[in-house]
């Protein structure tokens, strides 16, 4: 007995209400970019600055005893982290490492030496054996470099993708999407920004991968409507659309039920170190399904189709599938 989420004959109409929902992810989109600038990225220590303080010791890393003992000092966005330390192992050494990423105080351009100082006192009450092998800082001027890297990456990204399905398809179906992966990143960047979710290089990971996941159900869509236009060459290209997105419905919606299940085990138990991270992740799988069915279609139908490439160009299409019959 198989699990079936979705009946295999769906018959739904997902262009009914086409201009509303456009219409509201426009709006969804416009009130986010107001918010990125209005409000502002809570921005991580990898985005703002701060200093990393790496330390070793022979006992295990207590991470909830290092965060309470650092959280009566006030020191803002605090972050501890486990680390493997790989060389330790090979010579068979009991060496547990951690990293403690402190954040600049706002009004401040560096951590000073007295806050460092009182955090390695806070810590040795909790291990007397630590060590602290390392403290480095990240000044404002590394910090501006490194976002400038994360918006030049998501950007590259985006236009790799706009290539590759202009290669694959035809730049209609490019178009949809790129305006999908726009709506996906755009709509993620808000949420973080009404919620001042801390923002750092996690999150820039989490946004790549959101933009291959939203890629991925976009394709799988974009398929079935090729094979379908040459299958059906006289079918209205609305019923074309709705019949191709009604035939990959169970597959879309088994894989992103299955993800989020998944990102949902991890938001619930993973801990702080990745609940921002997975809750990016959770987030992007919800808003790129929807847009690998309501977004990318939509932008699809607008700009039509030539489906019969024997026939001159009447400028509806300019590809081989054109001549849309909306």
């Amino acid at each position: 007995m198989r699990l079936k989420l979705v009946p295999d004959d769906t018959k739904i109409d997902f262009f009914s209400t086409s201009r509303i929902s456009f219409a509201a992810s426009l709006a969804a989109m416009a009130l986010s970019v107001i918010l990125f600038f209005v409000m502002g990225l809570n921005y991580g220590i990898d985005f703002r600055g701060g200093t990393t303080i790496r330390t070793e010791s022979p006992n295990p890393v207590n991470v909830g005893a290092y965060r309470k003992a650092l959280s009566k000092l006030d020191l803002g966005d605090v972050v501890i982290s486990e680390v493997f330390d790989p060389t330790a192992a090979l010579k068979d050494e009991k060496k547990h490492a951690a990293i403690i990423r402190i954040g600049v105080m706002k009004g401040q351009e560096s951590v000073p030496a007295e806050t460092i100082a009182a955090a390695e006192v806070a810590l040795r009450t909790v291990d007397p054996d630590i060590r602290f092998t390392s403290v480095e800082s990240v000044g404002p001027k590394v910090s501006k470099e490194l976002i400038r890297t994360a918006v030049i990456a998501v950007l590259l990204s985006i236009a790799a993708v706009l290539f590759y399905i202009w290669l694959r398809f035809e730049w209609q179906f490019a178009l949809g999407a790129v305006f999908a992966l726009i709506h996906d990143v755009t709509l993620t960047i808000g949420v973080f920004a009404l919620f001042q979710i801390r923002f750092d290089l996690s999150i820039v990971a989490a946004l790549l991968t959101i933009v291959g996941y939203s890629l991925n159900d976009t394709v799988v869509v974009f398929d079935r409507v090729r094979e379908n236009l040459q299958k059906y060459k006289k079918m209205p290209l609305m019923k074309l659309l709705n019949l191709s997105i009604n035939e990959t419905l169970s597959r879309t919606v088994m894989t992103s039920f299955t993800t989020l299940l998944a990102l949902i085990a991890l938001l619930v138990l993973g801990g702080d170190v990745i609940r921002d991270f997975v809750f990016a992740m959770t987030w992007g799988i919800v808003v790129g399904t929807y847009s690998s069915i309501f977004i990318a279609s939509a932008i699809l139908l607008r700009f039509g189709v030539k489906r019969d490439w024997s026939k001159p160009d009447k400028g509806a299409g300019g590809t081989r599938f054109g001549d849309a019959q909306v």
